[in-house]
C-alpha cells in the first residue's frame, strides 16, 4: 500500500489518501510519513480514510506525526506489535489504553520500540531488562520489582492473583518480544522496500508444525501441568463450563470456593 503511496508523491501528487479499516495502516502511516517527506521538497499531506458507513473518518497522519515529540512516533510499530497486533497475542485483560498509560508512566522504554521497529539480528539483554520493567507496570503500577519473575511470585503469593492475572514468565515474555520485532521490524519496516529481505520466522517466537507456522509461547512446561496442585477455581454455586478446574480436566480441591455445592470432585 505505502509503495503506492510512495510512487504517487514522487508522480508529483501532494495530498493522498488511503482508505482501510486497519489499525495497522494508520500507525504505518505515521511512521513513514518522514521517509515519504524525503522524496520531495514540497510539504505532503497524508490522509487515512478508517472505517466504513456511519464510523468513517478522515485521520490526518501528518497531524498525528507532528503530535509526537523527541522522536517517539518511530516507536510505534513494535508498541503496537508488543501490545497486540493479527500476529503477536495480546496481555491477558490489559488492552491499548492500559499500555499507552504505562508507556507515558515509563518513558525509558521508548528506545527499545524504536529500535524493535526495525529490523534486527537478535534481542539485545539490556532491551529485556527495560521491556520485563515496563510489563511489570502494566500489570502492577505500585511494583518495585524490575524482573517479571519476581513480578509473578509477588502477585501470586501476596495479592492471590491466579497465574493468567499475573505477567508471563520472562522466557514467554522472550517469545513474544521475539515475535514483535518480526512482525514490527522485518515486516513493517520494510513497507518501502520493493523486495524486502524477509527472515523466516523459525528464530523469532514461532515454529513449524505439519507445514503451518503457530506460535512458541514458551519453552516452559505450561503451570497448569507442572503445578496442578496450583489450579483452583473460585465458583460460588457450582461449578460451570468457565470453571478453571474443568478447564484443564482437573477435579474440584478444597482450596476451591465452590465446596460441597460442586458436583466436579
Amino acid at each position: 500500500m505505502f509503495l503506492h503511496v510512495a510512487d504517487a508523491i514522487q508522480s508529483g501528487f501532494r495530498k493522498v489518501a488511503v482508505r482501510t479499516v486497519d489499525t495497522d495502516v494508520i500507525v504505518l502511516a505515521v511512521v513513514l510519513l518522514d521517509k515519504l517527506q524525503t522524496l520531495t521538497e514540497e510539504i505532503i499531506q497524508l490522509w487515512v480514510a478508517f472505517g466504513t458507513g456511519g464510523n468513517l473518518r478522515y485521520l490526518a497522519a501528518h497531524d498525528i506525526a507532528g503530535s509526537f515529540v523527541n522522536g517517539a512516533a518511530l516507536a510505534l510499530p513494535a508498541f503496537h506489535a508488543f501490545t497486540r497486533c493479527d500476529t503477536v497475542s495480546c496481555f491477558h485483560r490489559k488492552g491499548k489504553k492500559t499500555a499507552l498509560d504505562t508507556w507515558k508512566c515509563f518513558p525509558e522504554v521508548t528506545p527499545v520500540f524504536i529500535a524493535l521497529s526495525n529490523p534486527q539480528e537478535e534481542i539485545e539483554d539490556d532491551w529485556m531488562t527495560l521491556l520485563e520493567r515496563f510489563v511489570v507496570l502494566m500489570y502492577d503500577r505500585t511494583s518495585n520489582s524490575k524482573d517479571v519473575n519476581d513480578a509473578r511470585l509477588q502477585l501470586f503469593t501476596r495479592n492471590s492473583r491466579k497465574f493468567d492475572a499475573i505477567p508471563p514468565t520472562q522466557d514467554a515474555l522472550l517469545q513474544h518480544v521475539k515475535r514483535t520485532a518480526y512482525q514490527a521490524g522485518h515486516i513493517w519496516g520494510q513497507a518501502l522496500k520493493p523486495s524486502p529481505i524477509i527472515q523466516s520466522p523459525q528464530h523469532w517466537g514461532w515454529v513449524l508444525d505439519d507445514g503451518d507456522w503457530r506460535p512458541l509461547w514458551t519453552t516452559l512446561p505450561e503451570i497448569t501441568k507442572s503445578c496442578q496442585e496450583l489450579v483452583k477455581c473460585t465458583c460460588e454455586k457450582g461449578c460451570q463450563g468457565g470453571c478453571s478446574c474443568r478447564k484443564v480436566n482437573l477435579h474440584c480441591t478444597a482450596l476451591c470456593k465452590c465446596r460441597d455445592k460442586c458436583e466436579n470432585r
